[in-house]
């Protein structure tokens, strides 16, 4: 297992708080490449801090819509931003698993050869993409429908167990892990409350974490705490209390 940061498009947050990571996990936005990164920065804070580089994918992008055009011009960009991550040699991109109107089920066969045309984009880039759960949010596919259409596409999965928590709740994190917990190969970490809370530090809210004690033990994948603080030493907490989780 190896433990991250996510730090957003922040140069200044890589500095700030990576020293105690292995990797960090970098924010791209939709007009960033190539020329809203500071591709000379972003290597050498890495560098410096001996990090590996991992990306998330911009999150406003659906990853389908109903029309073929659209769905063409959306691989075509993704196919641009991994090939543009591998050449920094990023190991992971993250996806939000994203449709135009999720309750409109034909559009399922449409996101899944979408996926499936993104993962095999990362794949001929050097770069494996992780679908990331996001079924809380107004565009996101609900939990399960996610979990098949990876195990159909053979998609890896960014299971964000805070966004499984304010979907389902406890119950949700504990029934995707006992289906999919095989698919999963990153992790996003934090803790949340039902009242709204969310990336708050790992141990402040409600989340159960035995499930991923139960199925994801000894995990060998990657883990990025994604806590929305600065504070290194809440960080560092986070970070400590996930590696008793997952030291199976």
């Amino acid at each position: 297992m190896q433990l991250g940061v996510t730090v957003g498009d922040s140069l200044d947050r890589i500095e700030a708080t990576a020293s105690e990571f292995s990797f960090v996990e970098f924010g791209l936005g939709e007009a960033d490449v190539p020329d809203g990164v500071d591709e000379r920065r972003l290597g050498q804070c890495c560098s410096e801090h001996g990090l590996a580089l991992d990306v998330h994918l911009p999150f406003k992008q659906v990853v389908a819509t109903p029309v073929p055009e659209i769905n063409e011009a959306i691989v075509a960009h993704q196919r641009r931003l991994l090939s543009w991550a591998g050449e920094l040699g990023a190991r992971k991109a993250v996806l939000h698993g994203t449709v135009r109107n999720p309750s409109d089920t034909s559009l399922r066969p449409t996101f899944a050869r979408q996926l499936a045309a993104i993962v095999e984009a990362g794949r001929d880039s050097g770069v494996e993409v992780v679908v990331e759960n996001v079924g809380h949010q107004k565009r996101g596919l609900p939990l399960t429908v996610l979990g098949d259409i990876a195990r159909e596409v053979d998609a890896p999965v960014c299971f964000d167990v805070g966004h499984a928590y304010m979907e389902q709740g406890n119950d949700g994190v504990e029934l995707f892990l006992s289906r999919y917990g095989g698919l999963v190969s990153h992790l996003h970490v934090h803790d949340a409350r039902s009242r709204g809370d969310t990336h708050i530090p790992v141990g402040a809210g409600e989340i159960d974490y035995e499930p991923l004690t139960a199925h994801l033990g000894e995990f060998d994948g990657t883990v990025a705490i994604e806590v929305f603080t600065d504070d290194s030493g809440l960080l560092a907490d986070s970070a400590r209390r996930t590696r008793a989780v997952l030291s199976g």
